[in-house]
């Protein structure tokens, strides 16, 4: 063992960093990005916002970002259930807001849970801040409820735990399926000395008539419903993810995060992109149609994809997940290996990357 390995925190050795491929390939479907660019109209809005706050740079930035949070607020409350910009946290993406969480509400001796397969990074950033992760279980496989998990076994492995964070993906990465409000709030109620995280990251691309835990939000101050902009938004490369929760569970925040957090450019950017929401929203629906295709095409292949509510499809019935991976590569094609064994994650690119894809995975699996 080295110094370093040695002065290293014992809860840290032996872990591997975050790693999803960046490799140059013609089609790049593997980290659930949009496949399409910022319009040229909303490109122009975001340079002349950076440009109007770049001679102030030698300034701090709004450590409340406050016009930021009134128009997550305003954006939020157009599904119907009002928010408040009191409500409303923002960070350097959806992980960072995550980190916030785990920094106010884990810790040495304490617990978060998380219902796996889920976002693989849950349990990476709780490791960061010391707190034991615990693996809560979904379903094996099954036709009717794939990798689902009920009511009843959601509320019986919470007491069991007795967490003190719950995390809830909906809809779940990677299997791309939504939870009902029925889990969500027997969850929060099975678990009176924890925060509840419902990450909604794929929430524009559910299907219609699926709920969003934001309705719940009232009266349930321990909720929190965390947001991105790098999805439906097409902005992953500008890092800004949020959350809705009870005030005061915000004012908690406000104890862990790093004074000045949010940078002036980076509030620029993310308001330019709010002031156009239809315009950056309005991919969603032709992303939501190849989702669809690729359900519907990859069942034609004799393969068995998971029903979608976010803008990927997880696909099972794969001899060997990591071979056809390698083999898609091979004709550049970049999607997921999750880690589950004869299935590979695959994101809902343009039509042109929808059928480079069926194409490339024909002739693998001939």
């Amino acid at each position: 063992m080295s110094d370093l390995e040695r002065l290293v925190r014992p809860d840290l050795r032996g872990r591997t960093a975050y790693g999803a491929p960046q490799l140059d390939v013609a089609v790049a479907l593997n980290v659930n990005e949009s496949s399409y660019a910022v319009p040229a109209d909303v490109v122009e809005d975001m340079v002349s916002a950076v440009r109007a706050v770049a001679p102030s740079l030698n300034r701090y930035p709004d450590r409340e970002f406050t016009k930021l949070r009134t128009a997550l607020a305003e954006y939020l409350s157009r599904s119907g259930t009002p928010v408040s910009p009191g409500q409303v946290w923002a960070g350097n993406g959806s992980n960072e807001v995550l980190l916030h969480v785990l920094q106010a509400f884990g810790g040495p001796d304490r617990v978060a849970l998380g219902f796996t397969p889920a976002y693989s990074m849950h349990p990476v950033i709780t490791a960061t801040t010391g707190t034991r992760w615990v693996d809560g279980h979904r379903h094996a496989w099954d036709a009717a409820a794939p990798f689902d998990v009920t009511v009843a076994e959601a509320v019986a492995q919470v007491r069991d735990v007795a967490p003190n964070v719950v995390f809830l993906c909906s809809p779940n990465n990677p299997t791309g399926t939504a939870l009902s409000l029925d889990l969500v709030t027997a969850v929060y109620d099975a678990a009176p000395d924890a925060v509840v995280v419902v990450d909604e990251a794929y929430a524009e691309f559910a299907r219609a008539g699926t709920p969003s835990a934001l309705t719940v939000l009232g009266g349930h101050p321990r909720l929190v419903v965390t947001r991105t902009m790098s999805k439906a938004f097409a902005l992953a490369g500008g890092r800004l993810g949020y959350l809705a929760a009870d005030a005061s569970l915000i004012d908690i925040l406000r104890l862990v995060r790093m004074p000045y957090h949010l940078s002036a450019p980076t509030q620029a950017i993310a308001l330019a992109a709010l002031r156009h929401t239809d315009e950056m929203l309005a991919t969603v629906d032709v992303i939501r149609e190849q989702r669809d295709r690729l359900v519907m095409e990859l069942r034609g292949l004799g393969l068995v994809p998971v029903p979608s509510d976010a803008n990927f499809v997880l696909v099972g019935g794969l001899d060997d997940a990591h071979r056809t991976w390698q083999a898609l590569l091979g004709h550049g094609i970049l999607v997921r290996d999750v880690g589950i064994p004869h299935h590979l994650r695959v994101t809902a690119g343009t039509p042109e990357e929808t059928t480079a894809f069926l194409g490339a995975l024909k002739e693998v699996l001939a």
